[in-house]
């Protein structure tokens, strides 16, 4: 697979190389920038505001020096790494945040943010863990609450028309991803997967539309590659939380094989799954953070054992049978007690279907990269 060299796939490297670079660009522009942590975030209400979401990331490659002034050390190690990374200024360009009732490590940690950071717009949304119709009716007006201080913060009404254009916007934004997503079923994928997660960090940085434009001509730059030979056997999918820089990817690549599908919070769990459009345009986006997105923090059940693995894993089978995956890696950040509850259930579900599964519990840097790269490798011969 060629280096990333021109047109929308070198911007996307720019974007992802100098994170926050469109953002700061537009907020010298005079434009407000919130940024947000989680995917359960509804961006919708930001982009209808008109202001520009960003979600924030850490730096895998750089120590934490600073948070563990306020947080302890068995925080999750990402969000102990991006509130490193926002004291040491690196996103002194925001006017403001949103936490998500998502964890302890977000839900504990919200005042210390919010102290510390000293930021114009704060604000937590206090999603419920259960999908029933009273949580739908709790949430609308959760958001609306969210609405409303984001309208008293920007000074701008924020319509009914302005969220369903917003709603129309984003899932344009998830289509376009989703046809970017399906070139990876060929049997050489033309886009590897170390050049998808750069696209999928760079796109979260920028204003929808264009973070449409450019997946749209990554598409078409895409495309215009010319098929080539070198099947290789390992076929993979990586499951995990907040996963956003191509150094996992890359050692699973370098290794021999192709990483085909992910479900993981800054990849496809962002992009299957749109906002209906609805007569009040709040029901639907309540609707689709609640019960469309699938995070071990939303309690979902069915009427069996069976059916509630069906309904909470279901998509990962679909998955694996869409982009012929033969092998799955289970990447989980220590202390992440949501995800790493999920392990056992997750595992003996995709095995059940006959995929090998390997699960890796780690830290959120490179320091012990090299263990992990044994261990795929190992998996990869396994399965080959």
């Amino acid at each position: 697979m060629t280096e990333m060299q021109s047109g929308g796939l070198a911007k996307a490297e720019k974007y992802y190389s100098d994170y926050g670079l469109r953002a700061r660009e537009l907020k010298n522009e005079g434009r407000k920038v919130i940024g947000y942590l989680s995917a359960l975030c509804p961006v919708e209400i930001l982009t209808a505001a008109g202001v520009v979401p960003v979600r924030l990331k850490g730096n895998v490659s750089e120590a934490v020096t600073k948070a563990d002034a306020y947080m302890e050390t068995m925080i999750c190690p990402f969000v102990r790494n991006v509130f490193d990374a926002a004291l040491k200024g690196r996103y002194g360009y925001l006017d403001g945040m949103v936490l998500v009732h998502q964890c302890d490590s977000i839900d504990r940690t919200n005042d210390v943010w919010r102290y510390n950071l000293g930021f114009p717009y704060w604000h937590f949304v206090n999603y419920p863990h259960v999908t029933d119709d009273p949580s739908i009716e709790f949430t609308i007006e959760i958001l609306r609450i969210f609405i409303r201080t984001l309208e008293k913060f920007t000074g701008r009404e924020i319509s009914d028309s302005a969220l369903a254009e917003a709603v129309r916007a984003h899932n344009e934004n998830r289509k376009a991803m989703r046809e970017l997503y399906s070139l990876r079923k060929e049997d050489v994928p033309r886009i590897s997967g170390a050049e998808m997660m750069k696209v999928l960090i760079a796109a979260m940085s920028l204003p929808v539309d264009e973070s449409t434009v450019l997946i749209r001509s990554i598409i078409e730059e895409v495309k215009q590659r010319a098929p080539v030979s070198g099947k290789k056997p390992a076929r993979i999918m990586l499951i995990g939380d907040q996963i956003d820089d191509a150094a996992i990817i890359n050692a699973i690549e370098d290794a021999g094989a192709f990483l085909v599908m992910d479900d993981l919070s800054t990849g496809s769990k962002l992009y299957w799954g749109d906002v209906d459009a609805t007569a009040d345009p709040v029901q639907g986006i309540a609707d689709r953070y609640l019960r469309k997105l699938k995070f071990p923090t939303t309690f979902v059940e069915g009427n069996t054992y069976a059916e509630t693995l069906e309904v909470r894993f279901g998509h990962m089978r679909q998955y694996i049978k869409d982009f012929n995956v033969n092998g799955a890696i289970l990447f989980i950040y220590k202390y992440c007690d949501p995800f790493g509850f999920e392990v056992p259930a997750i595992k003996s579900f995709i095995e059940s279907a006959g995929t090998p599964v390997l699960y890796i519990e780690d830290e959120y840097n490179t320091s012990s990269l090299g263990r992990v790269k044994t261990r795929i490798e190992a998996f990869l011969e396994m399965i080959a």
